[in-house]
C-alpha cells in the first residue's frame, strides 16, 4: 500500500514537471524508454524543438505521469518525431567532442 501511494505521488510530481515543460515550449510530445533497473526515461520534445527528459522509477509510473499530463506518446523515437528536435551549438560541439575527438565543452 505504501509503495502504491509513493508511486502515485511520484507520478503526480512528474506530471507537474511535464506540464511545466509543455507550457514553456508551446506544447510537447513524448516517448517512454525503458532504461533497465534505473527505470524509464520520459523523453520530451516541445513544439518549439526544445527537448529534455525525466526519469521515472518504473514504466508504470512514467505512463501514469504522461497520462496525467495529457502527453501525446510515440512508440518510438523515429524520424518524424526526432526531426522535431532542434539542436544548437552546444549539442553539436558536445557530440563532436565525444564522438570525433572534437572540442570539448567545459
Amino acid at each position: 500500500m505504501a509503495d502504491t501511494k509513493q508511486a502515485e505521488r511520484r507520478a503526480t510530481r512528474l506530471a507537474k514537471q511535464i506540464r511545466a515543460f509543455s507550457k514553456e515550449h508551446g506544447g510537447a510530445e513524448g516517448q517512454l524508454a525503458y532504461i533497465g533497473q534505473m527505470g524509464t526515461r520520459i523523453v520530451l520534445v516541445g513544439e518549439d524543438g526544445g527537448w529534455g527528459d525525466l526519469v521515472a522509477p518504473s514504466y508504470a509510473v512514467a505512463q501514469s505521469a504522461a497520462e496525467q499530463a495529457g502527453l501525446t506518446l510515440h512508440d518510438e523515437f523515429d524520424g518524424d518525431f526526432a526531426a522535431k528536435v532542434v539542436t544548437g551549438p552546444y549539442e553539436w560541439t558536445r557530440m563532436a567532442g565525444i564522438q570525433l575527438g572534437g572540442p570539448a565543452n567545459k
